[in-house]
């Protein structure tokens, strides 16, 4: 309401006040599950070129949940085109994670690469997606441990990381640990704000998945 009342005001409006106040109204319509509304409003904020590559992944986002993998897939090579270094890796790693669910491992793989080139600090994650992206696609992590272990004791391994740390336990055997960390992502994701549940509901439920094999062994 007050985003559209800000866009209605009779003043003049920068572009970056309004490119902002188009991003609330995205944000609300997509949480409010409008995805085609949402990615139209996303659309408009970026004929602003105002952050063009946060803009890129929200059009992505509501593009995703739409239906319409092309187009996010689209969004998020627009994202990691446009955005300065620092936030690259993270949207390569977007651009991988999107594929992977997509099963275009090899894809994933390739973005995934490129993220833990530029990445830093969530180095230890692009890394394990991109081990998990390997093991999805039929082929051998040598270095598979070693890998587990530095997400797990890297910040980046809390949050998403549990998500990637629990599939890599599962591949690995451990099923105890598998079970710890997918439960914990599950159980995180599923009371957080609305535009992050909506985001992950693809990982969700491979989660999901993974836990049901795991009960029924």
């Amino acid at each position: 309401m007050y985003a559209r009342k800000g866009l209605a005001a009779h003043a003049a409006l920068d572009r970056t006040t309004q490119a902002m106040l188009l991003r609330q109204l995205y944000l609300s319509l997509y949480e409010g599950r409008h995805f085609e509304k949402a990615h139209a409003i996303a659309l408009q904020a970026l004929e602003l070129d105002v952050l063009p590559d946060v803009l890129n992944q929200d059009a992505a986002r509501a593009a995703l949940a739409s239906g319409d993998l092309d187009g996010a897939l689209a969004h998020l090579r627009a994202a990691a085109r446009k955005g300065p270094p620092s936030r690259r890796p993270f949207h390569l790693w977007t651009l991988g994670g999107t594929l992977f669910l997509a099963q275009r491992y090899a894809e994933a793989g390739a973005a995934f690469r490129r993220a833990a080139r530029w990445g830093t600090n969530d180095r230890p994650l692009y890394r394990a997606h991109l081990a998990l992206s390997c093991i999805a696609a039929g082929e051998e992590v040598s270095d598979l441990q070693d890998t587990i272990n530095a997400l797990a004791e890297a910040p980046c391994g809390q949050g998403y990381g549990r998500f990637v740390l629990g599939h890599l336990a599962y591949a690995a055997g451990e099923w105890n640990a598998a079970r710890r960390y997918l439960e914990a992502f599950v159980t995180r994701t599923s009371t957080s704000r609305p535009a992050l549940g909506i985001a992950l509901e693809g990982e969700v439920r491979m989660a999901r998945a993974t836990l049901s094999k795991m009960s029924a062994n």
